[in-house]
């Protein structure tokens, strides 16, 4: 003879497992969100204007560049860079203040990006991207 759970029981299981079945979905529906988050950052701003195929910045350039204070002139960081690979679109980082954006590529390593932040003659800063 099988001994059957109790109705209160039985309600309380039902609402165990439906809960974990919800929380497993929001989950995987959380995770494919990143998913796709991340896969939009991977996917590379296209450059404008010319590309410079051979302009390619070393460790001493980029390690002598990392010491420039932000809201530094322009003309130091393009003396150390010298010429970007290529521009990104401008953009506007800080309401109502025009930003361009140099790109240069790493030399020991070409698929990652230094890209270059200006406000008119301001060095504003910097970010890496890798284009794997």
């Amino acid at each position: 003879m099988k001994k059957r759970l109790d109705p209160q029981r039985q309600i309380g299981m039902r609402l165990f497992l439906m809960g974990g079945a919800l929380a497993v979905i929001a989950g995987l529906t959380m995770d494919m969100r990143e998913v796709i988050s991340m896969e939009q950052r991977r996917q590379p701003e296209n450059c404008v204007g010319d590309v410079q195929p051979t302009a390619a910045i070393s460790r001493e350039q980029l390690a002598t560049f990392l010491t420039v204070s932000e809201r530094g002139t322009k003309t130091v960081v393009q003396n150390i860079l010298q010429m970007p690979y290529c521009m990104l679109s401008p953009l506007e980082v800080r309401a109502g203040v025009p930003a361009e954006r140099s790109v240069y590529q790493l030399a020991f390593d070409p698929q990652t990006w230094l890209i270059v932040l200006y406000e008119g003659e301001e060095y504003a800063g910097y970010q890496f991207r890798v284009l794997r």
